[in-house]
């Protein structure tokens, strides 16, 4: 940090860091009242308020009924936990995957490889390639001159000559 900008005294951060937690602090209560309300209104809509019968036949229908409400929420209530139980192994066998591919995954090194146009052409097209790129053929043939300085040089003789010219001189220089 820049000795021109001003640093927060402790007394500063600790009535900031106060402050920002009474926010969230009422932030969380705000959040909880609307959960509580959304609560009241789906217990409300799927669980009317009961009104028990004083007649046993009455109550016999009011407990079918009341069996019957139940195995369409068991239902539905498996049907869901089914569903979150695929997702979460679906979830856990991607992970899985993608550890072992992270982990074991190595790029091969590419070898270079030397192909001619034609090869290359005939790779990419198949059999569909019928052109024939020589590119050497549509070249001018230039006759080289020959220097002398260069003949002197290549007729300088043969190299193994001069070696075992100089391993003899090694020997007489050892006896």
């Amino acid at each position: 940090m820049a000795n021109t900008e001003k640093r927060l005294s402790a007394r500063r951060k600790h009535t900031l860091k106060s402050c920002m937690l009474v926010v969230a602090n009422n932030l969380l209560d705000a959040e909880a009242g609307v959960k509580a309300g959304e609560r009241e209104t789906f217990l409300a809509e799927k669980c009317p308020p009961l009104e028990l019968p004083y007649d046993k036949d009455e109550l016999m229908e009011l407990c079918k009924k009341l069996h019957e409400q139940i195995d369409i929420s068991e239902e539905e209530r498996y049907c869901i936990e089914f569903k979150l139980n695929m997702v979460l192994n679906e979830v856990r066998d991607l992970n899985i995957k993608i550890v072992d591919l992270r982990g074991k995954f190595k790029r091969p090194r590419l070898k270079k490889v030397r192909m001619s146009a034609d090869a290359m052409l005939k790779a990419l097209l198949g059999s569909k390639h019928t052109v024939n790129m020589d590119l050497r053929a549509n070249l001018k043939q230039v006759k080289k001159e020959v220097k002398e300085e260069d003949k002197q040089l290549r007729d300088v003789g043969d190299w193994r000559k001069n070696i075992e010219d100089k391993s003899d001189r090694k020997k007489m220089f050892d006896s």
